[in-house]
């Protein structure tokens, strides 16, 4: 990786877009640590040591938008929309025949939707956006901090409405530094940014481990905690590298007197075939009924039940069992939405491909259909097992809360570390490549 780095940095090119992309890292960065108006940054500040690794239901998007949104900045709600809007559209596309044309039109479908995604980005931004201001205002982004209800001072209407079109337009605005990263720099803007805000946090929470340990003043479990990390890179790295690759074979076709096709390929079918998005889908539905009893009053015993099985995400048998179910099957879902055998074998045998030992049409569809649920059950538990890892890993050291390579953030690191250098490593071999003549 090291290397590829150095060898474009060395390519006058490349290293424009490298420079510009730091560029935009470093004006993301920036703005994730200037409040919006309205928010007496003190109160804000001292919340937030007191909250130092107990950070409750906020913690995961608090990560994806790199700490800003516990310190109410203007980047506070970070790439969340972005992701929540791309994920709705991508599931509206399975629903929607109109959706599902635009996505066979090529380009000019493809950017109709990426408008639909933004319109969508902006909407979930104003709604989310009114719901931490309502929650910073009643004191229940701070749970047991002796300041919070004196964050938001001036609690009247026009306050409100300012803070939630600040945090819109801070929304607005990385998913516009995100899309200028997609055309004028490396790799995928909005999932470099997410691959910042997660890095960001890592500091901060290994330190926090250091601080709260007790054996060896904190070391011990600093370096449990390292050396766990570690494994749980190479261990994302083998998986996420792994594929089952089927064999195509393209029949010959007499044009004339030329012969075209005739040639072998395969279809590449990753073991986790999901990605992340499970690990998404399955926190998200968690949090909804933990912050339904959040905000209901009385003491009954739905919400009671709720706050000491959905809350206390550490030591619930419910809570793992559940999340690592909802992951399961959500892989199978998105697997199913996002990969259409029978359009596969449909494309296949219009250009006449088909695998060997396999029929074209409809047996070819149902092979695929069998090798991807064969696949996809490995990648599933796989996805359970490596989300888990921050809720059981380290509770007897009391570091469950704070460790930093969960499933969600290192599946991300390393997925779109691994995109990035792909891509510059497929732009230094366009500019220099090493063939037979040399």
């Amino acid at each position: 990786m090291l290397t590829a780095f150095a060898r474009a940095f060395r390519t006058p090119d490349l290293r424009k877009k490298l420079l510009f992309t730091l560029g935009i890292i470093v004006v993301y960065r920036v703005g994730t640590h200037i409040p919006i108006p309205g928010v007496n940054y003190t109160s804000v500040q001292q919340c937030v040591k007191e909250a130092s690794g107990n950070q409750g239901l906020f913690g995961m998007i608090n990560m994806f938008s790199g700490g800003a949104l516990l310190q109410i900045t203007i980047f506070a709600l970070g790439i969340m929309p972005y992701i929540t809007a791309s994920i709705i559209l991508q599931l509206l596309t399975v629903v929607i025949p109109r959706l599902e044309a635009l996505k066979k039109e090529g380009q000019a479908g493809t950017t109709k939707i990426t408008q639909y995604t933004r319109y969508l980005t902006v909407a979930l931004a104003i709604l989310q956006g009114t719901g931490l201001v309502a929650t910073a205002r009643s004191g229940a982004l701070f749970n047991g901090c002796s300041v919070a209800s004196s964050i938001v001072p001036d609690q009247s209407i026009f306050t409100t409405i300012t803070m939630v079109v600040c945090m819109t337009a801070g929304t607005a605005v990385v998913m516009w530094l995100g899309e200028l990263i997609t055309d004028r720099g490396i790799g995928n803007g909005m999932s470099i940014l997410m691959f910042i805000s997660i890095a960001a946090t890592f500091p901060s929470a290994l330190w926090a481990i250091k601080k709260q340990g007790t054996l060896a003043d904190g070391w011990i479990e600093f370096g449990s905690v390292i050396a766990v990390g570690l494994v749980m890179v190479g261990l994302v790295v083998f998986v996420e590298q792994a594929q089952r690759r089927i064999p195509v074979q393209y029949a010959k076709r007499m044009i004339g007197r030329r012969s075209y096709g005739g040639t072998s390929t395969y279809i590449p079918l990753k073991v986790n075939q999901a990605g992340v998005i499970p690990v998404i889908f399955a926190s998200s539905l968690l949090y909804i009924p933990a912050l339904v009893a959040q905000f209901a009053g009385g003491n009954s015993g739905w919400k009671s039940w709720i706050e000491q099985n959905l809350t206390k995400q550490g030591d619930s048998p419910t809570y793992i069992t559940l999340y690592f179910l909802l992951i399961v099957f959500f892989a199978f879902f998105y697997v199913a939405i996002s990969f259409n055998p029978e359009e596969v074998a449909d494309n296949m045998k219009k250009y006449g491909g088909f695998i060997p030992g396999i029929r074209a049409g409809r047996p070819t569809a149902e092979y695929l259909s069998y090798v991807l649920n064969r696949i996809t059950w490995p990648g599933s538990l796989y996805l359970g097992l490596i989300a888990l890892v921050p809720t059981v890993a380290l509770v007897g050291f009391g570091a469950s809360q704070n460790f930093p390579f969960g499933g969600t953030s290192i599946l991300i690191i390393v997925g779109v570390g691994l995109e990035t250098v792909k891509q510059i490593e497929s732009q230094l071999q366009q500019r220099n490549y090493e063939g037979f003549l040399r």
